[in-house]
């Protein structure tokens, strides 16, 4: 047994820690059966550096699809070429507005304890990416969003940039195995709103990029090949538009679609801090989405109310056998 498994299923005895080793357990067991699972990114998971072992449960096939906001999308590469300029604030708590604005002004975007930098991570992924959606246009092609991630990483052209161990990119490692993913709300994000001012100033078109209409779209058709017994698990990173909108796929296909043979989904399990309340989505507990037509009565189901960048690292572990 790994040393990681080992510990946690020694000292993990209860509560949130006890759900730990059970939702890991299912999940281990749900692909021993030949189940394909998702897994879905909220918040600053690529900015924590969730790639070091997210990277390689993708390339040991622990994950057959990804779901994540804009911001991981494109941060999983940011961190990959200009990490060595990142800026580390561990008494974050402490800043005064004053000192946020310092930050600013010296070329900071903070989220929580670490500050990427304006020119060695966004601009130096802008030209590459702003080449390859004029290459499109003029091609009078489209593609979803990750898809031209995947061909900035494919083609190359950023390896003169690396600044950590390449196989600590998640994003590397998915383009490396084609691994498709859904990336909703993509115009919430830094590479969207550059890609908005070239349509704005008139150098692109808007259809170059595909909207997150065409996601669901095509995911309804890769559920319906890939949802067959023992079916398409779903394990949820953090709330917001990174799971709700993957996971109403299934009661589109089955009341919008009219197509009633379409299996919910068949292993659940959320990672939050939000706290269980009304009328918060991301604090829904998974029993509700029974009544949404998206889980079964006996869908193994899981809530860890903890960090997700202490818990998920943890789960992956357990399922590396690290």
């Amino acid at each position: 047994m790994s040393h990681v498994k080992n510990f946690i299923k020694k000292h993990y005895q209860s509560f949130n820690a006890a759900t730990l080793v059970s939702a890991a357990e299912a999940y281990d067991t749900h692909l021993k059966k030949g189940g394909k699972m998702m897994i879905t990114l909220a918040g600053a998971m690529s900015t924590a550096q969730l790639g070091i072992s997210l990277a390689e449960m993708i390339r040991r096939d622990k994950v057959q699809i990804i779901t994540c906001t804009g911001a991981n999308l494109e941060e999983d590469l940011m961190n990959l070429v200009a990490h060595n300029s990142y800026k580390k604030v561990p008494h974050y708590r402490d800043l005064s507005p004053e000192d946020e604005k310092k930050l600013l002004e010296q070329g900071y975007n903070r989220v929580t304890d670490t500050c990427i930098p304006e020119d060695e991570a966004f601009r130096k992924l802008q030209k590459h990416v702003y080449a390859h959606w004029k290459a499109a246009q003029t091609a009078n092609e489209s593609f979803f969003p990750h898809q031209f991630m995947y061909k900035m990483l494919l083609s190359g052209e950023l390896k003169k940039y690396y600044e950590i161990d390449p196989k600590n990119s998640w994003m590397l490692a998915a383009a490396q195995k084609n691994i498709p993913i859904v990336v909703p709300g993509w115009e919430d994000s830094t590479m969207a709103n550059i890609f908005a001012s070239y349509c704005i100033k008139g150098e692109l078109h808007s259809r170059v990029v595909k909207s997150g209409i065409d996601y669901m779209v095509w995911l309804a058709g890769w559920y319906q090949e890939n949802c067959a017994s023992p079916g398409v698990g779903f394990f949820q990173i953090g709330g917001g538009i990174a799971g709700d909108f993957p996971i109403c796929v299934v009661p589109m296909l089955y009341q919008d679609m009219e197509l009633h043979d379409i299996p919910c989904w068949s292993y659940f399990c959320q990672i939050s801090d939000s706290t269980t309340s009304y009328g918060s989505y991301s604090g829904a507990v998974p029993n509700e989405k029974i009544t949404w037509g998206k889980l079964e009565v006996d869908t193994p189901k899981f809530v860890i109310e903890s960090d997700a960048t202490i818990v998920a690292p943890l789960i992956f572990a357990y399922l590396l056998d690290w």
